[in-house]
């Protein structure tokens, strides 16, 4: 908006960088551009202010397509007022002399005009289509229709403007037909979730029965080996068992042979000792027993002698000597 300062019978205007302005006097522009500054006689001067930088303006509207459906249409047009001394001539951009507010609403009637011509373009392409086609390839050919016939409508080239973009945010359906649409989909992929969950537990099943054959052939090789190792445990036990046998039998025969060597040696010694006993002279086997008869006794401090005693000796040495 421009800014006005006055004064006693003159005024100043300061408008923006994006604002053009057209000072008119007595029928004839005297001033036209943007960003002026200037002075003028409020009583005599006509002044317009057209904003010439973009301008988004955002469109929802509900049209109907080939099968009758209803769809609602979010869309934002861009435009500016390239021409803006051809404009002040279709629409009111007067501004008050003192204030330099807008005397009318000059905004809303282009906008209206855009908006009007906008949802004229996008209604002829969808009347075309299928809900199915205006929801899949729709957006496009809704962009397309309507910025081509913006720029082509001979209304909007004569009020100064020109489309700078537009954009088509979404063409939905009524909620009900919208969900009904989404069913289908919501099923595949629910059916995908299950046949991934499915597969997941398969497969988590089949690693767990290898798991269990794996865990069961380990016991079973497990079992065989301790099996093996009694078996074989058990071997060297008997074959311990044997050599122990075997050892023994041959120190007892060796024993046995030994007590026979000494029994048979003792024997003949015993029979060598009788003959010489036998043939020796009685004095001398008494001696021999006295020798014998004393090494036996010990430490023998009294040792008595009766004449029955002596009798039964000398009887015995006179047997001896027969």
């Amino acid at each position: 908006m421009a800014h006005i300062t006055r004064r006693p019978f003159v005024s100043h205007l300061r408008a923006s960088a994006t604002s053009h302005v057209v000072y008119m006097k007595r029928g004839k522009v005297k001033r036209s551009g943007t960003g002026l500054a200037f002075w003028f006689r409020p009583l005599t001067a006509t002044l317009s202010e057209v904003p010439v930088d973009n301008r988004d303006m955002s469109l929802v509207f509900h049209t109907r397509t080939a099968d009758f459906q209803d769809a609602a249409v979010q869309a934002t047009v861009s435009y500016r007022i390239a021409r803006p001394d051809t404009a002040v001539e279709r629409v009111d951009f007067s501004i008050h002399p003192a204030n330099g507010q807008w005397q009318a609403d000059p905004l809303n009637a282009l906008n209206q005009l855009v908006s009007e011509t906008a949802q004229q373009h996008a209604t002829a392409v969808l009347a075309g289509m299928t809900l199915t086609e205006a929801l899949t390839a729709g957006l496009g050919a809704t962009r397309d229709a309507i910025a081509s016939g913006l720029s082509a409508d001979p209304r909007i080239s004569a009020t100064g403007v020109d489309v700078v973009g537009v954009r088509v945010l979404s063409i939905r359906p009524e909620a009900d037909v919208e969900r009904a649409l989404q069913t289908p989909t919501r099923e595949a992929v629910q059916q995908e979730a299950d046949k991934a969950t499915y597969e997941r537990r398969a497969l988590a099943v089949e690693r767990e029965r290898v798991i269990s054959q794996n865990e069961l052939q380990s016991r079973i090789e497990l079992a065989a080996r301790e099996q093996e190792l009694l078996q074989q445990e058990g071997e060297n036990e008997r074959r311990r068992a044997q050599d122990e046998a075997a050892a023994r039998a041959i120190a007892d025969d060796a024993a046995a042979r030994g007590e026979r060597v000494l029994g048979e040696a003792r024997a003949e010694s015993a029979r060598a000792l009788a003959e010489a006993y036998n043939n020796a002279d009685p004095r001398v086997l008494l001696a021999r027993a006295a020798e014998t008869a004393a090494e036996n006794l010990g430490n023998v401090r009294s040792l008595s002698l009766t004449p029955d005693l002596l009798s039964q000796f000398l009887g015995s040495s006179a047997f001896l000597k027969d």
